[in-house]
């Protein structure tokens, strides 16, 4: 099973970007932990399992295979504040995900921090402007 937080895992457009990310942040100050980028199918059908049929919350809609992350075109992050994680998203935490989601933005990555359904601040992904089934199908991201 991978799970892995390396992004040389991430395909080239992807990794170019996560990278551009990760520096403008540090830039400015903010220190991000990668927790996810590639992760095999295996992985992720632990993860689709996690509050349906083991222990936890949901954490996913995607099964193996429907994941950004399983085509290597996803990162989740979180920001160290003295060496601990902040994974809030409100009151005065939710300023700080708001500026890690519009440098991502700005850096070419779509940020799940502005979905409308199943948002999840810790994720970014570059698509190419491909979908999964498009993946699925044999396209790839250039």
């Amino acid at each position: 099973m991978i799970n892995s937080r390396d992004i040389e895992y991430l395909v080239t457009p992807a990794r170019v970007r996560v990278k551009e990310f990760l520096a403008k942040a540090d830039a400015e100050g903010i220190d991000l932990l990668v927790t996810s980028t590639y992760r095999d199918d295996e992985a992720q059908a632990a993860l689709y399992a996690q509050g349906r049929t083991t222990k936890g919350r949901i954490v996913t809609n995607a099964r193996p295979g429907e994941s950004w992350h399983n085509w290597r075109c996803a990162v989740d992050v979180v920001p160290m504040r003295y060496g601990k994680p902040v994974w809030s998203t409100s009151g005065p935490d939710a300023k700080l995900w708001n500026r890690i989601g519009a440098i991502g933005e700005s850096c070419g990555l779509e940020w799940a921090g502005r979905w409308t359904t199943f948002r999840e601040y810790a994720h970014f992904q570059y698509t190419g402007g491909l979908t999964i089934a498009q993946l699925q199908a044999g396209e790839t991201i250039a």
